[in-house]
């Protein structure tokens, strides 16, 4: 018998903070089941798979990221829309770093859920207006959107597994990082197209 008020919904959220607590590849059915006081079979009246759960995760962990940068960039542009996504980006990762990985790695997600969230599109629309706020347009805005993603993503990345072993802060280092990225998007070198080298 499934628990009364069990929903695809409780089962997510139930996913991403387990994801968070012990890390998304170590998520399991049965692990979500005993976190909801259910019987692993209970589980698939909500969600199809494993996968189907990862994909579900992803999604919440796109919108909750989404909003969150949205809330802090509101209102700003160039240098200070910079540094408040970035710090909003960086902050959603520490917090909830489940959740945040299932953001950045491949996972396969219903076409039908994926088309009723709305975080992976709002992201793009929020990178790329934070983006044309220097100026920029394509095929210099797809390539710039890719330099803040690896910039983001490698450095807090590289935090969490405890990557920066010098005696200097990695919030000193971030800053010097942010201001780095604002100083090349302000003076974004030519386009290159159709140059072999």
């Amino acid at each position: 018998m499934v628990r009364a008020g069990l929903t695809a919904e409780r089962v997510t959220v139930a996913g991403a903070e387990l994801a968070d607590e012990v890390g998304l590849d170590q998520v399991t059915m049965s692990q979500v089941a005993r976190r909801l006081g259910v019987k692993d079979a209970s589980l698939y009246t909500h969600v199809r798979s494993l996968e189907d759960l990862r994909g579900r995760i992803a999604l919440l962990a796109a919108d909750e990221k989404t909003l969150r940068i949205a809330e802090a960039t509101a209102g700003l542009s160039g240098k200070g829309a910079l540094l408040a996504f970035a710090n909003a980006w960086r902050a959603y990762a520490h917090e909830h770093p489940g959740r945040y990985m299932a953001t950045q790695v491949s996972i396969r997600i219903d076409p039908d859920l994926a088309a009723k969230a709305p975080g992976p599109c709002r992201a793009v629309e929020l990178t790329y207006r934070m983006l044309r706020g220097y100026g920029l347009a394509e095929p210099d805005l797809t390539d710039a959107v890719r330099l803040l993603r690896s910039t983001f993503h490698g450095f807090v990345a590289l935090e969490a597994a405890g990557g920066f072993g010098h005696a200097r802060s990695p919030q000193d280092s971030w800053g010097r990082a942010l201001d780095a990225l604002h100083t090349l998007l302000e003076h974004w070198p030519p386009s290159r197209e159709g140059d072999p080298s």
